[in-house]
């Protein structure tokens, strides 16, 4: 599992760090994302979403659960599985074809539906630390090969 920290300071960076990362992206990729509240997880996503091509307006889908973003290079399936009840709410959304798709998959919150996540994927946190000021973030970023 190859991991790699990055530090930014201010949403600007956090989001041009989620930009490079979209550009990067290749289909069936898979990226989880953790963080507290108002850490900065959408401003990620946003920036994954103009690498990949992506102008419309993202916002989390908290409500929704997927979104879905095809304008891009790469179809962009964005989940929010915050208010995820059981994993029954995720088989009835058929998760599975967003999963192993074609396009590029992000999950705020993953941690929450752990058990069906696929083996091969990015993990991604999200850190503050008041300490190094008020828009510091350390992002981690783990990619899971899949293999035991």
């Amino acid at each position: 599992m190859n991991t790699t920290v990055y530090e930014t300071n201010s949403p600007e960076e956090t989001r041009a760090l989620g930009k490079k990362i979209g550009a990067l992206a290749g289909p069936g990729d898979v990226y989880t994302l953790v963080g507290d509240l108002g850490v900065g997880k959408t401003v990620f996503t946003q920036g994954i979403a103009e690498g990949l091509g992506i102008t419309e307006p993202v916002s989390s889908p908290t409500f929704t659960i997927v979104q879905i973003y095809e304008e891009g290079r790469l179809p962009f399936y964005h989940f929010d599985v915050y208010r995820i009840g059981d994993l029954e709410e995720m088989e009835e959304i058929g998760y599975e074809d967003y999963f192993y798709g074609q396009g590029l998959c992000m999950i705020e919150w993953a941690n929450l539906i752990e058990e069906i996540l696929p083996e091969k994927r990015y993990d991604v946190t999200i850190e503050k630390n008041p300490e190094k000021g008020f828009d510091y973030r350390k992002i981690i970023i783990k990619g899971r090969d899949g293999k035991a």
